[in-house]
């Protein structure tokens, strides 16, 4: 797991994508390695995602493949089987996570409370996605939970765009963001993988800024 966190942290953001066509599959995650991010979160909210993760994975083995909105033990199954490199969840549910635990799949499931982290603490998790993030407070909030639960690494996701990443990857206990803005649904469907590649250089362009500072 430490190593997993290690290329997590090392990517910075994670693109989290809702994909309808796994034809599409291959062609974006060429538009997101070309635009400098080698690494996606394909979320299981289509039945595409399956097919999706294994043609990414078989075409590009060396890239960071996370299969996201796992719900269920069986679609945990599928996602590995398929590629994935880790299961991440909206949020705490303790069948997944265990069941992920017990077939060694790293798990990074979504939490928003003090009660949820203290939940995962007692399931051995210390890397935590925090969602809906902006909705659940911001970075006012991760600082907020980050006081009495030092241990705890945070990668927040919901409502981060170009405007306010900055600040998320400024927090300590900020390891990595998930974002959805470099990788419209809609740009997907319609084949516009040039713009997606072109907001992907823009973000991974900002992401090397804001670690300069």
């Amino acid at each position: 797991m430490e190593k997993l966190i290690k290329e997590i942290s090392s990517a910075g953001v994670v693109p989290v994508v809702k994909i309808d066509n796994a034809g599409d599959a291959v062609n974006l995650a060429a538009a997101l390695r070309n635009g400098g991010m080698n690494c996606a979160e394909i979320t299981f909210r289509t039945d595409a995602a399956e097919e999706a993760i294994r043609l990414i994975a078989g075409k590009y083995p060396d890239m960071l493949i996370a299969a996201g909105t796992v719900l269920t033990p069986k679609q945990a199954d599928k996602a590995m089987a398929a590629g994935a490199k880790f299961i991440v969840s909206p949020g705490l549910n303790p069948t997944v996570v265990k069941h992920c635990i017990d077939k060694g799949y790293p798990v990074i499931p979504g939490i928003c409370t003090p009660s949820e982290i203290e939940q995962a603490m007692s399931l051995g998790l210390s890397y935590l996605k925090f969602f809906p993030a902006e909705a659940a407070g911001g970075v006012k909030m991760i600082k907020a939970l980050a006081a009495p639960y030092t241990g705890i690494r945070f990668m927040p996701t919901g409502g981060i765009n170009v405007s306010n990443l900055a600040d998320y990857l400024s927090c300590k206990a900020v390891f990595a963001c998930g974002g959805s803005w470099m990788v419209p649904s809609d740009k997907i469907a319609e084949g516009k993988f040039d713009e997606i590649e072109k907001l992907t250089a823009e973000a991974a362009a900002l992401l090397k800024e804001v670690r300069k500072q």
